[in-house]
C-alpha cells in the first residue's frame, strides 16, 4: 500500500494539520510497539518485555496502518458516533482496502462512541497510546526548546501526575497499558516517546 495514497486521502479529509500530525506520531507509537508485543508469551523472554499472551499474529504494518488513518474522517461533517468508522468507507472510495482487523482498530479506538469494543491487541494499543501522544508533545511545548530531544520520560511521567496539565488527556486510559498490554507506565511513556522523537521533523518538534 503505497503511502503517498494515504497521506492524499488524509490531506483532502482532515482540515487540521496538527491531527496530521497526531497521526503520524500514533503511527510511529503503533510501530514501536507491534515490534515489542511480537515477544510471545513461550518465548522466554525477560519479565521486563511486554508478553503477548494471546500469541496473536502482530502485523507491524498493519498496526502502523491503523495509527497513521485512525483520525482520517475526523472533520465537523462526521458525527462523533462515526469517527473512526468512517475513515474506512472514505478509503474504499478511493480504491483502498485494508484489513478488517484494522478497520476494527480504527473503530475501537472510539469505542465509548462508536460502540465497537477493543478485542486484539491492535485495538487496545491504539486505544491506549491516542492520548498519550498528546501528552508527550503538549511536554515538548511547555519547554524553552520546544523540542522533542528535550522531553524525557520522567518529564512526561511528572506532567502525567499534575491533573491540570493537558486537561484533555486521558490518564486513565494511558494507564491501561499495564493491564492491558502488560507494559509498566514508565516503559510505555519511554517506547512513544523515542518512537516520536525519532520522527521529530515530521511533527515539528
Amino acid at each position: 500500500m503505497e503511502r503517498s495514497r494515504l497521506l492524499s486521502v488524509l490531506e483532502a479529509n482532515v482540515e487540521n494539520k496538527n491531527i496530521i500530525k497526531h497521526m503520524f506520531a500514533t503511527e510511529a507509537c503503533m510501530r514501536a510497539l507491534a515490534l515489542k508485543l511480537k515477544v510471545p508469551a513461550s518465548s522466554g523472554g525477560s519479565p521486563s518485555e511486554a508478553t503477548n499472551l494471546k500469541n496473536e499474529a502482530i502485523n507491524e504494518e498493519e498496526w502502523a496502518l491503523a495509527g497513521l488513518m485512525h483520525d482520517g474522517d475526523y472533520k465537523a461533517s462526521v458525527p462523533v458516533e462515526k469517527q473512526g468508522v468512517e475513515i474506512t468507507e472514505l478509503l474504499k472510495k478511493e480504491g483502498i482496502s485494508i484489513p478488517e482487523s484494522v478497520a476494527h482498530a480504527m473503530a475501537a479506538h472510539n469505542w465509548h462512541n462508536t460502540g465497537v469494543e477493543p478485542k486484539s491487541l491492535m485495538d487496545w494499543s491504539l486505544f491506549i497510546c491516542d492520548s498519550l501522544t498528546g501528552l508527550i508533545v503538549a511536554a515538548a511545548l511547555v519547554l524553552p526548546s520546544k523540542k522533542l530531544a528535550d522531553v524525557t520520560t520522567e518529564t512526561v511521567l511528572r506532567r502525567f501526575k499534575e491533573k491540570n496539565f493537558a486537561k484533555g488527556t486521558r490518564r486513565e486510559e494511558i494507564a491501561m497499558c499495564e493491564e492491558k498490554l502488560l507494559i509498566k507506565l514508565d516503559e510505555f511513556v519511554s517506547l512513544c516517546l523515542e518512537a516520536m522523537q525519532d520522527i521529530s521533523s515530521q511533527l515539528g518538534l
